[in-house]
């Protein structure tokens, strides 16, 4: 008898400790490029970066005001060429199997961040991927001068010219602080890789564990210099199957999900067990064309496509009653939209016309890359492909879609494996550059710039509006470099989405943003 009420009495103890235990699950649509912020170029990506790791300074997702996070605060000279940083004292490092800290977070640090990126022949420049798509889609490499270790809690940043952006680019996840110690004692043991494969940050969760496409681990990091977690542990559970997302949170298995399918909003909402948020996003969905293949290569050619896809039709049916048209490559509710630009009028006649000029009167066949997964700025890709197939058949267009693995998706994009391929942007910062510069300059072909657009006229456009801090003349610029792009057609523009997320009722302080990240410090579970 002793003996069982021993037995029942350990058991009562094991189930106090955990539910005790707090972890929250969310179902994520996406899997982690790499455990590197700066090798990655996905939201998916860096929603698990930002658990892990800090920048100089952080964008607040309510307001999308910069605000301090690893800097304290920061000058900027009248010049604007010269940034100071001072470093917030005290900061600890993670720890994993591999490695345990033994100093606090410096200056060090910062700087083998950046010039990491930065410099060709820095230790670690080549090591791991080896290709930093934001640090050079953003101009930085040319941008920048000198970083200068003033002392070990000061940095200064000197840059060539003064760059408007520069300390909301900063702001971004690709921007997350690395150890320096950390990457120095991987080196001198002989296992570079895994620095970048077992991630040490300053940041509010620990990765435990990754399951490649399948599941990713955190716990609550004790030190925490912001303090620890509500959250015992975190849970991204990959799952980018929309119906199924929506079965594991109504089941209880997800407390949060992310980009429901528009069909299942109405009877999410009508749900007692969860809320539905909604946020007009800083998003655009479009179709780039590959300028580097003919014929794309022909202005109207790519025109001619534009205007044999009937784009409220194709609303209508793939995003039904959840996105408003795109005509300009990012959102109305940014500054410097340009309200006189207009879309090309649906016309199939047109287009056969114009095909027929280009010397293609008896048609054409084309390869249309289609996502696998959803994307907040596209929620049925594979429904959106379908149209457009469908619409191109029309004007003897041919269309053959190809869905390669999401992990390939990008990687194959940016080598130029597609004449067609869809999609999108969500605003890593509420500045039109983060649109412009960032997906249709000449610098970010071959990283960002799926079109493989670069024209002379946007370019100088958006070169000026970007070394100016006089906003009205920013407004002007982008005016004009918005009607130059409708005028070249690098994309077929298709939607600005509203962002959605599912939360279970006894889930609080999850907030939901325009720019689309998914972040859980401040989020807690109650009974």
């Amino acid at each position: 008898m002793k003996k069982l009420m021993c037995v029942l009495a350990c058991c009562v103890a094991t189930i106090s400790t955990v539910a005790a235990e707090k972890t929250l699950v969310f179902c994520a649509e996406g899997a982690p490029e790499f455990m590197t912020p700066a090798f990655n170029s996905t939201g998916s990506s860096f929603d698990v970066m930002g658990h892990i790791y800090n920048r100089l300074v952080s964008l607040d997702l309510s307001t999308l005001q910069i605000n301090p996070s690893l800097a304290e605060s920061w000058d900027v000279s009248p010049d604007g060429l010269i940034y100071t940083f001072r470093l917030r004292q005290g900061v600890a490092w993670q720890s994993n199997a591999h490695f345990k800290p033994t100093r606090s977070f410096n200056a060090d640090d910062v700087l083998f961040t950046f010039n990491r990126q930065w410099k060709p022949h820095h230790f670690y420049h080549e090591q791991g991927y080896g290709q930093y798509p934001y640090f050079d889609s953003l101009g930085l490499t040319q941008i920048i001068h000198d970083i200068v270790k003033v002392d070990n809690y000061t940095v200064k940043f000197v840059l060539n010219k003064p760059l408007a952006p520069f300390l909301s680019n900063l702001a971004m996840n690709w921007a997350g602080i690395q150890s320096e110690e950390y990457a120095q004692a991987m080196f001198k043991a002989g296992s570079p890789e895994l620095f970048d494969n077992a991630p040490v940050g300053t940041g509010p969760f620990e990765l435990v564990s990754y399951e490649k496409n399948k599941q990713v681990n955190f716990s609550a990091f004790d030190r925490y210099w912001e303090g620890r977690s509500k959250l015992d542990k975190l849970v991204f559970d990959i799952t980018p199957d929309g119906n199924e997302r929506w079965a594991k949170t109504r089941s209880g298995a997800c407390h949060v999900m992310t980009n429901p399918n528009p069909s299942d909003l109405t009877a999410m909402r009508y749900m007692p067990s969860v809320k539905v948020l909604d946020q007009t996003g800083l998003n655009v969905g479009y179709m780039a064309f590959n300028l580097r293949k003919k014929p794309l290569d022909d202005v109207r050619v790519r025109q001619a496509i534009s205007m044999a896809i009937d784009k409220i039709s194709l609303l209508r049916m793939a995003y039904r009653g959840t996105a408003l048209p795109a005509v300009n490559p990012f959102p109305p509710a940014l500054w410097s939209y340009n309200n006189e630009v207009q879309d090309l009028a649906y016309d199939p006649a047109a287009a056969r016309a114009l095909l027929k000029q280009a010397g293609y009167e008896q048609g054409l066949s084309l390869v249309l890359l289609a996502m696998p997964v959803q994307r907040p700025y596209m929620l049925n890709p594979l429904e959106v492909a379908r149209i457009i197939k469908a619409e191109l058949e029309d004007i003897n267009v041919r269309v053959e879609v190809q869905t390669p693995n999401w992990s390939d998706y990008v990687e194959q994009a940016r080598k130029g494996n597609h004449d067609l391929m869809l999609y999108g942007w969500t605003a890593d910062i509420a500045d039109p550059d983060n649109f412009l510069y960032t997906l249709l300059s000449c610098e970010s072909v071959g990283l960002n710039n799926m079109a493989n657009f670069c024209d002379k006229t946007f370019e100088d456009l958006i070169q000026k509006a970007r070394v100016t801090h006089d906003k009205q003349q920013r407004v002007r610029l982008y005016a004009q470099a918005q009607l130059r792009l409708k005028t070249q057609q690098p994309w077929f523009t298709i939607a600005h989405v509203v962002q959605y997320k599912v939360v279970r009722r006894g889930v609080k302080g999850v907030v939901i943003s325009p720019v689309g990240r998914n972040y859980f410090y401040g989020a807690e579970l109650t009974d």
